[in-house]
């Protein structure tokens, strides 16, 4: 996904360096947008899960105990993961020559 969207954004890109972005502001535009898809899936997921993990354990009879801070773990880990691949492929595109992409209009 991360590699998709930059590649769709390419002449995007290329605008914004030619109009003077500097390479943090075009990864932290990209990185935001990835930012807040994991966050609204986050935001819907944990609930769902944390529920239905709980009856799903009630049905033992030996449960154990079921922490919020398991799921808040497991979603830092996830941000970190984007933000990791999409700074990367955001870093490559942000890197290449404006010209290249801007080349054909």
């Amino acid at each position: 996904m991360a590699s998709f969207t930059a590649e769709r954004r390419t002449k995007e890109i290329g605008v914004r360096k030619v109009m003077g972005a500097s390479e943090f502001q075009i990864v932290k535009l990209l990185s935001m947008e990835s930012a807040k898809l994991v966050l609204i899936a986050f935001v819907i997921a944990a609930p769902l899960a944390y529920f239905s993990i709980g009856k799903w354990l009630q049905t033992f009879t030996y449960s154990t105990s079921l922490e919020v801070i398991s799921f808040i773990v497991a979603g830092a880990i996830v941000m970190i993961v984007a933000l990791l691949t999409v700074g990367l492929h955001s870093i490559k595109s942000a890197t290449t020559n404006p010209v290249e992409s801007l080349h054909y209009e």
